[in-house]
């Protein structure tokens, strides 16, 4: 599914780990005299090394590194290092056999970093047993990198061997490695057939949202247009709220909004198969298709453009025409496609039937030759083997009276394969035009860090004298990033030095690739009236701020502040006008949320160095959709629905093809992921597509038909949960169901106990999310800012996932005002102080005498008190 996070070393090379043991805090004296002698032993890949002992010292620094040579470079990643504390019994007084042990830290080569990426990383010691008494924790610095050893030649045959050279003069040649892609290894993971295919329902959540106002888009006239046209141009509007005659939608009398399961008609339950078992869309029903991929062509006929029709006796495509490169190293009569396209394919309707490829010129129409197959003899391809390469075919003619014109060859290659086919993505289908807006692609979302921005201190700054008595001037600093601003509070004037202290902190949200400054100004706010004064300012690339990964303290910088000379325009001289003080670093150790916490798909922290394995792999399969409502009008009144289904979950989201003008899509899509903690959630969203009607210039958004969340933690090892969830809509006339979605969800964790259940006894977050906490508010900002990030990244893709889709799928505006959460809201309050309600108006009856029985009765027991002076 994944790809390790680097690539391995090429040949002739050693890669090696280089482990720098920096120093240790707080250790637990082991001596008996109120210290310890540490030392520390490092293992990997059945290699030991050790440092040396520090002498009666409980914050011991040892600057020493340790060098393991990697034996598997491939599977470095699911390799362990142990590095394990011990106090040296030689030089303490206590009758213990054994040294003492004082702690030990596990890492996996998961969270390694290349050499020149690594950083100070100071980690808890932890456990051995559970009676063990360990405190303090070790400052560690781990990397590694490849070496290429320059072999030794072979000495003359009549010349007698050189002496061997020391290991100074051997030339050894250190080779980093580029930087690649970032993404967790992959876990190999072997699934069984589940034992019952109809198995319960995963729990899910519906959401709803209300819609926008209906608009109404005019494009071209209506028309009829030929078979190899893709999509019918007609007006395309919004269909309103109410029900529209002709459209069925099923019913179920019991659990109507309830998922129900499905029967996919793969297999019989409890069926097994050793290829079901092997396949990679198990989850999924196969669909064949016939491929042809259509690359270039030579020697043709001159032509203006041409272009390519296949035809079949079901289907009839045609391509883009063809551009000739304007250069002049290219020849004329070569033109270039590089299509793929993927026709339904029936085995029993296609028996004797033929395929025909031909080439025409698309100024004049003219045949330039053509290619025919038998699809019986065409190869059937399986997504293990490679792909088909494509051969040079000759034209030949059609009419007698076209020999003449008929010359070149033709570049194709034609196969039969399913929807796991690596071509599928970009292949052009029958149920979807040529638009790139109706095609499958996967996404990634942007690595985020927190930039935490500390306010210090500022110091000569150029503030008015002419000020009124008693009036102390009030300065602040304002940040600029990207989009994001913040202000700080008014600076605490210093008398003695004239200086201003804040000592505030500051948090924004930065992207990878940093491409962005930091800018601050330091403004005068005395005036209430006018605008703030600028005093100076600066601009910080945000690629120049350094990183860390834990709660080391970062040295502050004094910065000199920058002004315009007054009177000068955009050619002014700049003069320095003072310094401010400040300290910068791009939090690697805190998870950048983009989602509400209770329905996170993620929490590792943004430093891969800090990445735990992962316990296991999600797999879902995107079956389709029936009964789905029409979300436009085409043709003056008909309706029609042109469907997508969004799954998304951590980084990765994955999106399917678009199938046009059908109320019962079937997508039948596989897709993966990697899980790290089972108490995430998948998020899956179905959408009408609309932007495959706008021209170039226009922006129309796509339109939401609800969305489902499926949580992780509620899922069966290796069970197959194959449901039909509804999907719930919440429109401004009430609840209404918009159809159903037929999914299937499959969790596989090949260590169960070990891994997955000791993940629910750590916290949630990262560490970093608990030494220095963020506030609610505060957080909820950076959320917003994240989610924006995200959507404006993903709408830079070709084809872009629209920023109304990123944002529905995200909940942006979860936190906004909506009468029906005050109203749930309140009746929750309600419901909570029901019996305190209770209490009083039936202590309010007794004394109105709107109670008789209980207000006669409470008389009486305090009149008879009152004459005999003891109770009933």
């Amino acid at each position: 599914m994944t790809t390790p996070p680097s690539q391995p070393p090429p040949q002739n090379t050693l890669r090696k780990l280089l482990v720098e043991v920096v120093d240790a805090r707080h250790l637990l004296p082991k001596d008996c005299q109120g210290s310890s002698s540490p030392y520390v032993i490092a293992d990997f890949d059945g290699q030991r090394k050790r440092t040396s002992t520090k002498f009666r010292q409980l914050n011991p620094v040892w600057n020493e590194s340790l060098e393991f040579v990697v034996s598997d470079p491939k599977n470095m990643y699911y390799e362990q290092l142990d590095i394990q504390v011990y106090n040296d019994k030689k030089y303490s007084k206590s009758s213990g056999r054994k040294n003492h042990f004082l702690g030990r830290v596990k890492l996996y080569g998961s969270q390694f970093s290349k050499r020149g990426e690594e950083g100070l990383r100071y980690l808890p010691l932890e456990k051995k047993s559970f009676f063990s008494w360990i405190r303090g924790e070790i400052g560690l610095r781990i990397c590694y990198y490849d070496e290429l050893v320059e072999e030794e030649q072979p000495p003359p045959p009549n010349q007698p061997p050189p002496e061997e050279p020391s290991q100074k003069a051997r030339g050894v040649v250190v080779v980093e490695e580029g930087r690649v892609f970032e993404v967790p290894g992959h876990v190999e993971i072997c699934h069984p057939v589940p034992e019952n295919f109809h198995s319960q329902p995963a729990p899910v959540t519906i959401i709803e949202e209300f819609p926008p106002h209906v608009v109404q888009v005019p494009l071209d006239p209506p028309h009829h247009p030929p078979l190899d046209k893709p999509i019918p141009v007609a007006e395309v509007r919004r269909m309103q709220s109410a029900a529209v005659e002709g459209i069925r939608v099923l019913k179920r009398p019991n659990g109507e909004f309830s998922p129900r399961v499905i029967y996919t008609g793969k297999k019989a339950p409890g069926e097994t198969e050793l290829a079901d078992r092997i396949h990679p869309y198990d989850l999924v029903e196969p669909m064949m298709y016939l491929f042809v991929k259509i690359v270039k062509a030579r020697g043709l006929a001159p032509n203006v453009g041409p272009y390519v029709k296949i035809r079949t006796s079901n289907h009839l495509r045609k391509s883009k025409p063809a551009m000739h490169r304007p250069c002049g190293c290219e020849p004329t009569d070569a033109p270039e496609w590089n299509q793929v396209f993927a026709l339904v394919y029936n085995k029993n309707d296609s028996a004797n039937a033929l395929l025909e490829i031909s080439v025409w010129d698309s100024h004049l129409e003219n045949f330039l030759g053509g290619v025919c197959f038998d699809l019986s003899d065409v190869p059937v391809r399986d997504p293990p083997d490679s792909p088909l390469a494509p051969q040079w075919y000759s034209l030949e003619s059609g009419p007698p009276q076209q020999e003449s014109r008929i010359s070149g060859d033709l570049q194709l290659a034609v196969w039969i394969g399913t929807q796991a086919d690596d071509a599928f993505p970009e292949a052009w289908g029958p149920d979807a035009p040529n638009v790139a807006h109706t095609r499958s692609k996967v996404y990634q979302s942007p690595k985020l860090w927190y930039l935490r921005v500390t306010v210090i201190e500022a110091q000569d700054l150029h503030v008015a004298h002419n000020l009124p008595p008693l009036t102390a001037p009030e300065i602040g600093v304002k940040a600029q990033l990207g989009f994001q601003s913040a202000r700080t509070r008014l600076g605490s004037m210093n008398n003695h030095s004239s200086s201003f202290h804040w000592n505030e902190d500051l948090f924004f949200v930065a992207g990878e690739p940093f491409e962005d400054s930091l800018t601050l100004l330091v403004e005068d706010r005395t005036s209430k009236e006018a605008m703030p004064i600028l005093l100076g300012h600066i601009m910080i690339p945000v690629s120049s701020i350094e990183q860390r990964i834990d709660e080391r303290q970062v040295a502050s910088k004094w910065i000199a502040l920058e002004r315009q000379s007054e009177g000068c325009g955009c050619g002014g001289n700049v003069l320095c006008c003072g310094r401010i003080r400040l300290r910068l670093c791009l939090e690697g150790g805190y998870h950048v949320l983009d989602e509400a916490a209770h329905v996170c798909s993620d929490f590792r922290p943004t430093a891969k160095q800090l990445w735990k394995p992962a316990i296991g792999i999600l797999e879902l399969g995107i079956l389709g959709a029936h009964g789905l409502l029409p979300m436009k009008t085409k043709n003056g009144g008909k309706g029609s629905t042109d469907a997508y289904c969004v799954a998304k979950y951590g980084k990765k989201w994955v999106r399917t093809r678009t199938i046009t003008d059908s109320f019962d899509p079937r997508w039948n899509e596989q897709y993966t992921w990697q899980v790290y903690d089972p108490c995430t959630v998948l998020t899956i969203g179905v959408f009408d597509n609309w932007r495959m009607f706008a021209e170039m210039s226009e922006d129309k958004p796509d339109w939401h038909m609800g969305k489902i969340r499926i949580r992780v933690s509620t899922l069966e090892n290796n069970k197959v949960y194959t449901t039909s969830y509804p999907l719930l809509l919440l429109m401004r006339s009430g609840l209404k169901k918009m159809g159903e979605v037929e999914l299937a969800v499959r969790f596989a964790c090949p260590s169960m106990l070990p891994d997955t259940c000791s993940v629910y006894g750590q916290p949630l977050l990262p560490r970093m999310h608990y030494l220095r906490p963020l506030g609610v508010v505060q957080q909820e900002a950076l959320r917003g800012a994240a989610t924006k990030m995200v959507a404006a990244w993903l709408s830079r893709s070709e084809p872009p996932l629209g920023q109304e889709v990123v944002r529905y799928m995200l909940d942006a505006d979860s936190h906004t005002w909506s009468m029906r959460k005050s109203k749930a809201n309140w009746f929750r309050i309600v419901a909570v102080l029901a019996w305190a309600i209770g209490l009083a108006k039936w202590l309010h009856d007794i004394k109105r005498w709107k109670n008789p029985v209980q207000a006669q009765d409470t008389f009486f027991r305090n009149g008879y008190k009152i004459i005999t002076g003891r109770s009933c």
